[in-house]
């Protein structure tokens, strides 16, 4: 299967720090205590780290885990412990996972991505919190899904066409 190559222009900071917010304000929708309702700032913040390790670190990830927690009135720092650690694992493999197809792609970070569900889940129990069942942890998979679809909607405006005509200025 031949797949088009696309070249990629820089990405700008801009459209970085908007589509965190848009999935920040993607969580504070209604349905976060849904079950299998995926947690979009852990799947944007994900892709910016394997993309973009330098742009979007550790610390974006802090406050934006710490946002979390005073939305959800959970324990201080459980987002954000989550985050960093998701954070954390990106940076570390995303010169590896650049090199891989997109289905590939998903099942690399699946791992994380569930990863950041068991820490919250785990300093819940710790705390004293209610046993939320194990389809909590079903989010995770669910993120993982969504890899592809997320992949292909940040990636769509630093694309630039596979085969340019002379109308265009790039």
């Amino acid at each position: 299967m031949n797949r088009p190559q696309y070249i990629l222009q820089p990405v700008n900071p801009y459209f970085i720090t908007f589509s965190l917010a848009a999935a920040f304000l993607l969580n504070l929708m209604p349905w976060g205590r849904l079950i299998l309702v995926p947690d979009f700032v852990a799947l944007v913040l994900l892709f910016w780290n394997v993309h973009q390790p330098r742009k979007v670190g550790m610390g974006i990830a802090f406050l934006l885990g710490l946002l979390m927690d005073v939305h959800n009135a959970n324990l201080l720092g459980e987002h954000a412990l989550a985050y960093t650690l998701l954070s954390y694992g990106a940076i570390t493999i995303h010169r590896r996972v650049l090199w891989m197809s997109i289905p590939v792609q998903m099942f690399t970070v699946a791992p994380l991505l569930i990863g950041a569900q068991i820490v919250p889940f785990v300093i819940r129990l710790m705390t004293g919190a209610a046993f939320p069942g194990w389809s909590y942890l079903g989010n995770g998979f669910v993120e993982a899904a969504l890899w592809p679809i997320a992949s292909f909607l940040l990636l769509m405006p630093q694309r630039r066409a596979a085969d340019p005509d002379d109308t265009r200025p790039i």
